[in-house]
């Protein structure tokens, strides 16, 4: 078995929802997450900047030996899934997918609410997706301006984060749609809140466990899946004492994370 390190990156701590639908199909894999805190979000920035970072990220996962490269943000995945391809050909990327298309298989009454950054909205993936999967479905699109930011605050009950969510989906609610996309790594954190908001008759859609599914075909036809208890590595961009706070808050666990600073914006320096 190739025991070198799945690698996952995000633009902070949303990609945590996918580790952790990897950790839970595959925990004897060993795993090297790196969340660019120094950076986030990605949202608002331009094409090149994310693709530039993704770029440095990858080769740092590279450095650390990992065998595929998991993007674990939609706004990443984007932006720069195509650009990371074409530029390191020989290695595996899974990236994220904005779930129209179970959705659209699923609503009953033909409309569906998406949620996700301003970047996933405009790039050329999510039109993509629509196009293939969404006819006669009607969408209702909605960035949550703010919502990653209080989630990387850890904040995933509070007065702030429940107005973002009420103000993207009542509209919605009001248009009769009965699924909601999570279209941001980030949000599969707050499904409890929005479960409250939306009601038990709204289906919620997190992609992460599909990705799971994905990344561990991908292992097992390349030789296979580990079975021994694997190890996890935290690296962040930003404060450390933050990040460990997070994996406390997100994922019950106290882990040990490492700070890697960037030179440029294509080159992290440690």
């Amino acid at each position: 078995m190739n025991i070198d390190p799945i690698g996952i990156f995000d633009s902070g701590v949303g990609g945590l929802s996918v580790l952790r639908e990897i950790r839970s199909l595959m925990p004897g894999e060993n795993i090297v997450y790196f969340g660019d805190q120094g950076h986030v979000p990605y949202g608002p920035r331009p094409m090149k900047q994310i693709q530039d970072f993704s770029e440095g990220i990858t080769r740092f996962l590279l450095a650390r030996n990992a065998k595929i490269i998991v993007v674990a943000c939609n706004t990443a995945s984007a932006a720069a899934l195509k650009y990371l391809r074409e530029t390191f050909p020989d290695v595996q990327f899974v990236g994220m997918e904005p779930a129209v298309k179970p959705a659209a298989e699923k609503t009953q009454t033909g409309k569906v609410g998406v949620l996700a950054t301003p970047a996933t909205f405009q790039g050329a993936l999510y039109a993509s997706v629509v196009e293939r999967f969404a006819n006669g479905v009607e969408l209702f699109q909605n960035t949550c301006n703010g919502l990653v930011q209080q989630i990387e605050r850890g904040n995933l009950t509070g007065d702030e984060t429940r107005t973002i969510l009420e103000e993207a989906l009542h509209p919605m609610l009001e248009n009769n749609i009965d699924t909601v996309v999570l279209g941001c790594t980030h949000y599969p954190f707050v499904i409890p809140l929005i479960e409250k908001i939306v009601g038990e008759n709204v289906r919620v859609i997190d992609p992460a466990p599909a990705v799971a599914r994905q990344v561990k075909r991908l292992l097992e036809a390349g030789g296979g899946v580990n079975q021994t208890a694997g190890d996890v590595r935290f690296v962040t961009s930003g404060g450390v004492k933050e990040f460990k706070s997070n994996l406390k808050v997100l994922l019950g666990i106290n882990g040990e994370v490492e700070f890697a600073g960037w030179k440029n914006d294509r080159e992290i320096a440690a």
